[in-house]
């Protein structure tokens, strides 16, 4: 192609192009001087773009900058803020290789579980005599025998018949050498050696988040021995029951706890016994309830020496100050305690001449809210030993030395 030809050609192109922009601008002209309903659309379209265009990259200037200026914060100034002193915090986290501890616990622990199955009267005006059946859990913890559970379980003493189960099929009948409502537990004794016992832990050292495994028998015996996990969620709880029965301390825990686990140990990590199971909040998720073990280990202990476990007694009847003040609707000026309602005739109440309207608060310095308190901590007693009691009569504060004496069978 020669220089001619080239230049014809670029001439070609340039009159097109002026051509189209001629077009454009004639179009823009008539639209301008008609009615035209489009008239302006593809300009504005044009500045709608540059402005979307234009928002959005100062958008991304602006999270840009708020990221870099909370990273610079983070890093300069919130060490400070955390750690006034300057110098390095360390969180060390303790981890094992053992992720599947409940494997190890269930292998250790549930040999020593059992299913227990209880028969007991019903009296019916309409009906006479019935009888209804009652299903729980236990814990051997001796192996010649020895098993500790509820005392509802066993229907609080008043069961005809007590059945135990044991993980290999065989049954063997079951004698209730000792039960107590107010601690809920019970132990039972049957004619069978060669068990396997579980090991206790040591429930005063628990801490709030660690983990835990709860064995028994959370509906019927076709679901026995059902493991399930969880944590300690809080320790030193206490829960309202029956008759405004109060039960305490308890260990709470989010380990799966159905009505039939009831009497089923609750496990530690290294599968050591360190609770009962012993209730659970019907209407919340996540919320079960354990006897500490160290508050049995003594019964046991005594039990497994003895045959029994020797209850000791003040002899009153009594009631919270606060009930007793609702229900009179009066003000005794009084913060806590037990009311003495009756002293009962030779108990060792009697003989150091506790009143009717003394206020008890307290025993070798352990308050006391009410007559729950005063029985559990009875329980730390043997016949014979002698205590202090704090009382206020008469808006005076005595103190007064007692014997404790051995409580009458059926008090």
């Amino acid at each position: 192609m020669d220089s001619e030809e080239l230049n014809e050609e670029l001439d070609e192109e340039l009159n097109e192009e002026l051509s189209e922009e001629t077009y454009e601008a004639t179009s823009d002209l008539e639209n301008e001087k008609t009615d035209n309903p489009y008239k302006g659309i593809k300009k504005e379209r044009r500045s709608l773009k540059y402005f979307l265009s234009g928002f959005a990259g100062a958008l991304l200037g602006i999270l840009i900058g708020a990221g870099g200026l909370y990273y610079y914060f983070d890093a300069n100034f919130m060490p400070l803020l955390n750690n006034p002193t300057g110098n390095p915090r360390e969180i060390n986290i303790n981890t094992t290789d053992d992720i599947y501890y409940a494997v190890a616990v269930a292998e250790k622990a549930m040999d020593s579980v059992v299913g227990i199955v209880t028969r007991s009267p019903n009296r019916n005006s309409l009906f006479g005599s019935q009888y209804s059946e009652g299903m729980g859990s236990g814990v051997i913890v001796s192996s010649d025998g020895y098993i500790l559970t509820n005392s509802h379980v066993i229907a609080d003493g008043v069961a005809e018949s007590v059945i135990v189960k044991f993980i290999d099929g065989t049954e063997a009948p079951g004698e209730v050498l000792w039960n107590n409502v107010t601690l809920d537990l019970a132990v039972v004794k049957v004619d069978k050696n060669g068990l396997q016992a579980a090991e206790f832990g040591d429930s005063d050292n628990l801490v709030i988040g660690e983990p835990v495994i709860a064995i028994g028998n959370p509906l019927n015996f076709e679901l026995d021995r059902t493991v399930t996990n969880g944590i300690i969620s809080g320790l030193n709880r206490s829960i309202t029951i029956e008759n405004n029965a109060v039960m305490k301390p308890l260990i709470q825990t989010n380990a799966s706890i159905n009505p039939g686990n009831s009497g089923g140990p609750l496990l530690n990590a290294q599968g050591m016994v360190i609770g009962i199971n012993t209730a659970k909040i019907i209407s919340a998720e996540g919320l079960g309830f354990s006897i500490p073990i160290n508050v049995a280990k003594d019964i046991v202990e005594e039990v497994i020496r003895d045959g029994t476990f020797s209850d000791v007694y003040i002899g009153i009847r009594g009631v919270a100050i606060d009930v007793y003040e609702r229900q009179l609707n009066v003000s005794l000026s009084v913060a806590y305690g037990v009311v003495v309602i009756e002293t009962l005739t030779d108990s060792p109440a009697q003989d150091v001449g506790l009143n009717s309207g003394d206020v008890i608060q307290k025993i070798d310095g352990l308050q006391l809210k009410d007559m729950g308190d005063l029985q559990r901590a009875l329980f730390k007693y043997k016949p014979g030993d002698r205590a202090t009691l704090e009382i206020v009569r008469n808006g005076q504060m005595m103190e007064i030395e007692i014997t404790f004496e051995k409580k009458p069978s059926g008090f």
